[in-house]
């Protein structure tokens, strides 16, 4: 959405734009276009729905707009070479949230808070065959914040994306871009990201369980089990300090509301969320379910 909007804004023409076909989306599951193709529709600019960009005929319907180049941001799906190399200067960009070649793949945000990476940012480059291998023409970087989530990162990087892209745009227009080979022995993969990596092991070390919650929020969001349910842990800050109790044991009071103890330090939550139940913070949450000194969290 944020590139969408600044590149309606000008000053290059968007002639076209495609995107998901409308969804069943919300409570009531009403079709209803995407978010993109609604700003589309707003700008007035043709919307192309495909279901499969490599259906038959699909790129002589795009070829029929005659586009001199064409953007890609977080579509989803594989572009043959017909696609990719259809505009007129031959290629489409795209704006990868991450410092390629590192965490290359559907999760370079959350990947990035799980390895403890001081900054990350925006890599613009050339869409080829290889997932988010092709060459890179303008980079911007921005530190990443000690208690950011996943999903705040992935607004500010969607912004850093918008301003990328139009910065790619228009020196490829002017004639002075310069694409960059990635090294690929410094290649790392950011796979996306499933239930069985928000599992909280309580025998890593509660710096590490942090980074996790942090990667794993808001969606799926980190968990542990509790009373044969899961119990997701939506915020946590670590606590150093020695810890002789067996990883997963749970103190009440003292420096924080509710610890729990791991293979090195605690991990503190600070926001819980029982399934079926609104998220909440830590001390409301220990109001309506008690739970006792020196019980035990599963995982």
């Amino acid at each position: 959405m944020p590139t969408l909007a600044r590149l309606l804004a000008g000053p290059h023409r968007v002639v076209a734009v495609v995107t998901q076909p409308d969804r069943p989306r919300g409570r009531g599951q009403k079709v209803t276009p995407s978010p993109v193709a609604e700003l589309a529709e707003r700008a007035g600019v043709p919307v192309l729905r495909p279901e499969r960009v490599g259906e038959p005929g699909f790129a002589e319907t795009l070829r029929a707009f005659g586009a001199d180049l064409g953007v890609v941001v977080a579509f989803g799906q594989f572009l043959p070479k017909r696609v990719r190399e259809l505009p007129r200067h031959g290629y489409l960009i795209n704006a990868h949230a991450s410092l390629l070649p590192r965490h290359r793949g559907a999760a370079p945000i959350a990947h990035a808070i799980l390895a403890g990476d001081p900054e990350t940012g925006v890599s613009v480059m050339r869409v080829e065959r290889e997932m988010d291998a092709g060459p890179s023409a303008v980079v911007r970087r921005t530190p990443i914040g000690a208690h950011e989530t996943t999903g705040e990162l992935t607004e500010r990087l969607a912004a850093l994306a918008a301003d990328a892209i139009a910065e790619a745009v228009d020196r490829i227009a002017d004639g002075r871009i310069v694409w960059t080979p990635q090294d690929d022995t410094r290649a790392t993969l950011a796979p996306r990201l499933g239930a069985g990596d928000a599992l909280l092991d309580w025998r890593e070390a509660a710096v590490a369980l942090a980074r996790r919650v942090r990667a794993l929020a808001p969606r799926p969001g980190a968990f542990t089990t509790w009373q044969g349910e899961r119990l997701r842990i939506l915020a946590a800050t670590s606590l150093a300090g020695r810890c002789d109790d067996t990883p997963g044991t749970l103190r009440i009071g003292g420096e924080a509301t509710l610890r729990i103890a791991t293979g090195d330090g605690w991990l503190a939550p600070l926001v819980l969320q029982r399934a079926g139940g609104r998220p909440l913070d830590v001390g409301v949450f220990l109001r309506g379910h008690p739970l006792a000194d020196g019980a035990r969290f599963g995982g």
